[in-house]
């Protein structure tokens, strides 16, 4: 009986002990499950080179690994890297009080030696960076001890802080991954000193991020981060529809993976939320005025595209409204950009008179106008893989058509768009303002800059007074003489119709209803992915 009793008791303490051991193994496989989920974006593009000093490299995924001194947000310039700063009286010496005890994800100590190495090699290749003023007005850079450094100027310049804070090129990446002391002609690694690091990377497929656990803010909740390199449109939506990927945004092309009505449907599944950001770029048509060969370095054929385009309707039937007709370069919301320009409506009428009076003169019945024996025939380039940029191109090929212009419609990757701005091959393509940070500083740097907007401003008549007031307006110590200054400069470009506004654009995100902590920052480029976690 006792011996009974006794297996009886070994058989109920074994039951509980399994009970328990088994209760204890499933509430932690659901909570390692949760803590470990990953976030598997969707990209037009591979993240190609993501050597920070240079821009191959895609921005959202550099914004993660890199980190500047300081950061931009909507109260203004903030502390990151550099906890503090002092600035002198005469506006050329900035001296920065770094934090102490970062790493790279390396292991290399983050202090003011790896700051002056990274600026100083960033600065061996300023040629590259001519669309950025501070890589010509920094003078020097001091360690003056491990956690100190100085940047020289060689005149004030008020937006030395605006672009230091920029994903790129004036971020940090660790020393042992220089290539004998320079980063300009490749680097032998990406270790940052951000929220994730790269853990592998397959061209053309996918490259994935894992949580940096020694990040100085703390390790991200979210601890891995994918993202899969997929065409736009139908084979993106299938992927989220089968849980391939579980996020899309607006990429650094100013590009949706999907389009609004394909939002709208994973949205209404219940499984996704769509989250957008306050209006952050102005999307444009950009002219090419120094191509003498093609009709659009006329300023009245310029200004007949621009009362040629129907901004409403893209506005409505494009993006559903997400996205707001723009009649000027800025919206009324960046910093001296709300300065009265004359508005162009949509108004095909004033275009067709604007031509006739330029010479450009109708055929027999409706066909092409010509001019001296020469068709008004003009090509427009747009991003292969943005559904809106080619909706956009038709449309305004039809509107231009009933005038008497031949609009050729030429897609190509993001990438050889890029090539075309900036050596200037090109009559009309798609782009956009840098965005709400930069805005409008170094978006009218660039005009200045032959490998940005150079080719765009250089063939107006009034290019060199153009360039002489953007000189002046960055270093400029009075605001306002700041703000007369940008309301030329934004006049003689508005007047001359080569930057032609079309909307004024958001970042959207596409996320699984139980992600949360989503916001944006003060840029269109990247994410704040370390603050997102899932519920």
């Amino acid at each position: 009986m006792k011996r009974k009793q006794t297996v009886v008791l070994l058989a109920f303490m074994t039951l509980v002990v399994c009970l328990a051991g088994c209760s204890g193994a499933g509430s932690q496989t659901s909570a390692e499950k949760e803590q470990t989920r990953e976030l598997i974006f969707a990209a037009a593009k591979d993240i190609n080179d993501m050597n920070p000093h240079l821009y191959p490299g895609s921005m959202a995924a550099q914004g993660i690994v890199y980190e500047s001194l300081v950061e931009n947000t909507p109260e203004g310039i903030k502390p990151l890297l550099a906890e503090s700063w002092d600035i002198s009286k005469d506006g050329t010496i900035y001296t920065f009080h770094l934090r102490e005890n970062v790493k790279f994800h390396d292991g290399e100590p983050f202090n003011a030696e790896a700051v002056k190495l990274n600026i100083e090699a960033v600065q061996r290749n300023a040629a590259k960076h001519a669309w950025i003023k501070l890589s010509s007005m920094l003078d020097n850079v001091k360690a003056i001890d491990e956690y100190t450094v100085q940047l020289s100027l060689k005149g004030p310049y008020y937006p030395a802080l605006l672009e230091l804070s920029m994903t790129r090129p004036y971020v940090f990446l660790s020393p042992k991954d220089f290539v004998n002391g320079e980063t300009k002609d490749g680097v032998a690694g990406y270790h940052g000193t951000g929220p994730y690091k790269l853990s592998e990377h397959v061209t053309e497929q996918f490259a994935r991020f894992e949580a940096n656990e020694q990040y100085w803010g703390g390790s991200p909740q979210i601890k891995t981060i994918t993202a899969k390199v997929l065409p736009a449109g139908e084979t993106t939506l299938l992927a989220l529809q089968k849980g391939e990927v579980n996020f899309v945004f607006t990429d650094d092309r100013g590009a949706d993976s999907i389009d609004v009505d394909a939002m709208q449907r994973l949205a209404d599944s219940g499984d996704y939320q769509i989250v957008r950001s306050e209006p952050m770029n102005t999307k444009m048509i950009v002219a090419n005025s120094s191509n003498t060969a093609s009709p659009v370095s006329e300023k009245a054929v310029r200004e007949a595209i621009w009362h040629s385009i129907d901004r409403e309707t893209i506005s409505r039937s494009i993006f559903s409204g997400t996205e707001s007709p723009a009649e000027t370069l800025f919206s009324s919301n960046v910093n001296y950009a709300d300065v009265g320009l004359q508005k162009r409506n949509y108004d095909p009428e004033a275009a067709a008179k604007l031509l006739e009076e330029a010479g450009w003169l109708s055929g027999d019945g409706a066909g092409i106008r010509t001019k001296d024996g020469k068709p008004l025939a003009i090509k427009l380039y747009y991003d292969v893989n943005s559904s809106s940029q080619k909706t956009q191109a038709e449309l305004l090929q039809s509107e231009v058509q009933k005038i008497g212009m031949k609009l050729e419609l030429v897609g190509e990757e993001s990438p050889a768009i890029a090539n075309r701005r900036s050596t200037g091959d090109y009559e009309l393509l798609f782009n956009q303002t840098w965005g709400l940070a930069y805005d409008p500083q170094s978006t009218i740097s660039a005009f200045a800059a032959e490998s940005a907007y150079g080719f765009t401003t250089s063939g107006i008549p009034q290019a060199e007074e153009l360039y002489r007031k953007i000189d002046e307006v960055l270093v400029s110590a009075n605001e306002e003489q700041r703000k007369a200054l940008y309301k030329d400069i934004l006049t003689i470009v508005h007047n001359e119709a080569v930057f032609i506004p079309l909307t004024n654009g958001s970042v959207t995100v596409v996320a699984p209803k139980e992600l949360q902590g989503i916001s944006f920052k003060q840029t269109q480029f990247e994410l704040p992915f370390e603050r997102m976690s899932f519920k």
